[in-house]
């Protein structure tokens, strides 16, 4: 695998084209939920563990913090897992019993940064990463995030409540059904996140598929 989706985005002179963009998130979709009906949640999904084909393929790599989920309740897991700028809220707020939730909203980090180009929230510490999804999603509240109260860390620092801002004045250039699409992600309660195996795609030609960016193809 000659490249990484980081450094196609990082060599793409404008934010790659609706078509490119589907064809990568079909993939990175398939890969998870291959993962997800197997178990496995990734715990580190990010552009750098998207490898890059000289054809386009994506194959999702780099399975060292990958681990088994399962319907035990009473396990817990580590929340220093997945790079800041792709972590999940819970994880943020020292979550210690999560589940493939916090691939999901990798995966929807993802999907803004292929759809703009850069990274939706580019926190440069923990306390400001989450300031950076608070801004955007607004500040979370028991009403509509029930389990932040049982987060290990939510007592410990408060925020000023602030409103979300609508997606579409944040990535004003990607198309509305993107928009739709993302938001199904970028939620704060983990089980209301899209899951990857439901995501389908209904208008996709052949030639959209095989449209994503290969590496060969790029300006050094």
């Amino acid at each position: 695998m000659l490249s990484d989706l980081a450094e196609v985005i990082r060599n793409a002179q404008q934010p790659l084209t609706q078509a490119q963009a589907k064809g990568y998130m079909l993939m990175l979709l398939q890969g998870v939920a291959f993962c997800h009906a197997n178990n496995i949640m990734h715990r580190d999904l990010k552009p750098a563990n998207l490898l890059i084909s000289s054809t386009g393929q994506l194959k999702i790599a780099d399975f060292g913090l990958a681990r088994v989920f399962s319907s035990d309740a009473g396990r817990l897991y580590s929340h220093q897992v997945a790079t800041r700028w792709y972590r999940a809220p819970e994880l943020l707020y020292g979550a210690r019993k999560y589940d493939e939730g916090v691939d999901l909203w990798a995966v929807g980090c993802i999907f803004a940064e292929l759809l703009n180009n850069s990274p939706l929230f580019p926190g440069e510490n923990d306390i400001e990463q989450l300031c950076c999804v608070l801004r955007v999603l607004g500040t979370p509240s028991p009403r509509v995030w029930p389990e932040i109260t049982e987060l290990p860390d939510y007592n410990k620092i408060s925020f000023k409540d602030n409103p979300p801002i609508p997606l579409e004045e944040v990535l004003p250039d990607a198309p509305p059904q993107a928009l739709q699409l993302l938001e199904r992600f970028l939620v704060y309660p983990s089980r209301e996140r899209v899951r990857a195996a439901q995501v389908r795609e209904p208008h996709c030609s052949p030639s959209a598929r095989r449209e994503p960016r290969s590496p060969g193809s790029q300006p050094p």
